[in-house]
């Protein structure tokens, strides 16, 4: 009985620590707000997590009074703890302060992965610009000399400033776009292999903030990367190996023909000055700043070619994924229709297509999933719109004469237009008029089957008719002899 015992002992420890270790891990998503004041050259943020599972659609962000949308970035982990594999991704909204106060985000719903997620909102308030630190990549390279506290500073050092080889450049992946077309832009510092001159950043959280309100051109809607880590990365430039240092990068999209321009922006840095004859127990370098910069760039942007829709269409390289429950319908059965556009471009500005049933079927308004991507300089995603439908009319149908959807590719530079390739049989009775015979037609109508079909003469209300006509003309000689008496 004793070994007995303790063998389902044994069993059951490992059944509870099994049962835990699901628990630990189970599917979970949540919404984080960011916190209750910021400063007004800071960013605000709303943060959508899933937790051991795919982040696979989610519906809009809510509007904040005093914020600008500054777009959405996403991201994604994997841990390993004790041979257990757990995995998050989130999807981030940042919002801009368009002014300092206090701001109210109100209570919101938002749908993620099908589900409905609520969040009571919160009280924001906008202080003034905060100073701002980053982390500093070069500073593990160039850091302090540690016997300077120790053996003091030898004043009568001289130093000497060495040439850098290094330079601060705003890239973009074109030189002319259309409206709408997106333009990759890169704000970067390179410093060569070469280079012998130590640099250092100073304050750039700071300085980013200023540089970042020169460089947004206000006529582009922007999805930024959200760059939170700072690391160089090997580059080849005209034969020449360089580190780039990205620090910002953003897709705009124009939103109309006016020329995107970059203004040129200085990023300051701490360049450190050599000693002429270093020693080791005396001071070998100096501090001093030196500011690096871009160039000024301009993208020329040009009008959509004409026709009818030009102002309407969304524009980018865009693909079509269709599903249906299924193909064969009864009349006065729903189904369900999803039409799913995706590939590269402003996934945002993708607008439902414009959906006639005529009197074969009734669609109603769909549900609207979308999914953003920013990955290796391009803005992928989809957007998914989910129609719920009834025939009325038995017959085979076509759902291209029911669901186009016209965008312009600015790599072809031509108007394309998403036809759904779906046949749909409907079988049954007609059911066009049903709708007609169950509305309320009114008391007139009620009346009809009271009163019968007997033809009266109206001969009888002549006298009526004089004696209004009489009556009127007493009443307007009786007005003109006042006015006259006046």
């Amino acid at each position: 009985m004793g070994l007995i015992y303790r063998r389902l002992r044994i069993l059951l420890l490992i059944l509870v620590s099994t049962f835990g270790v699901k628990l630990a891990y189970a599917q979970e998503i949540s919404i984080a707000l960011g916190p209750n004041e910021i400063g007004e050259n800071q960013v605000w943020t709303i943060t959508i997590t899933a937790s051991n599972e795919r982040l696979k659609n989610y519906g809009d962000f809510p509007e904040i009074d005093g914020f600008q949308m500054r777009g959405t970035s996403s991201s994604s982990s994997t841990q390993i703890i004790n041979g257990q594999i757990s995995s998050s991704q989130s999807v981030t909204m940042s919002y801009i302060p368009t002014r300092q106060g206090t701001f109210t985000l109100k209570p919101f719903e938002i749908e993620v992965n099908d589900k409905t997620l609520s969040s009571p909102g919160k009280t924001i308030k906008v202080g003034p610009p905060v100073q701002r630190q980053q982390r500093d990549p070069f500073k593990s390279f160039f850091d302090n000399d540690p016997a300077d506290n120790f053996f003091g500073r030898n004043k009568d050092t001289e130093f000497i400033d060495i040439e850098e080889d290094a330079f601060l450049a705003v890239t973009t992946d074109k030189k002319e776009v259309y409206v709408g077309e997106g333009i990759t832009t890169t704000l970067s510092f390179y410093v060569s292999d070469n280079n012998r001159a130590p640099l250092q950043f100073h304050n750039l959280g700071k300085q980013l903030s200023d540089i970042l309100k020169d460089i947004r051109p206000e006529n582009a809607w922007e999805e930024n990367f959200n760059i939170e880590n700072i690391n160089g990365e090997p580059i080849n430039i005209n034969g020449e190996r360089y580190t780039q240092y990205k620090i910002y990068q953003a897709v705009f999209y124009p939103l109309n023909s006016e020329n995107i321009t970059f203004p040129s922006v200085g990023l300051e840095m701490i360049k450190y000055k050599v000693a002429k004859n270093p020693s080791f127990f005396g001071q070998n370098r100096k501090e001093d700043f030196k500011k690096f910069y871009s160039k000024a760039k301009t993208v020329k942007v040009k009008p959509l070619p004409p026709h009818p829709l030009k102002d309407l269409v969304a524009v980018g390289d865009y693909r079509l994924d269709e599903r249906i429950n299924t193909t064969y319908l009864e009349t006065g059965q729903s189904f369900t229709y999803e039409f799913n556009i995706y590939g590269e471009g402003n996934i945002s500005s993708v607008s439902k297509p414009q959906v006639d049933g005529g009197e074969e079927f009734d669609f109603y308004a769909p549900n609207v999933k979308q999914n953003i991507n920013r990955k290796n300089n391009f803005v992928t995603g989809s957007k998914s719109f989910s129609y719920f439908g009834i025939p009325k009319e038995p017959g085979r149908y076509e759902f291209k004469d029911y669901f186009q959807w016209i965008f312009f590719n600015p790599k072809t530079a031509r108007y394309d237009t998403l036809m759904s390739k779906e046949i749909v049989e409907v079988s049954g009775e007609s059911r066009k008029n049903v709708a007609i015979q169950s509305n309320d037609l009114g008391s007139f109508y009620d009346r009809i089957s009271y009163e019968d079909n007997k033809l009266r003469k109206t001969d009888s209300f002549e006298w009526i008719k004089i004696f209004a006509n009489i009556l009127i003309l007493a009443m307007l000689a009786t007005t003109a002899v006042i006015i006259f008496k006046k």
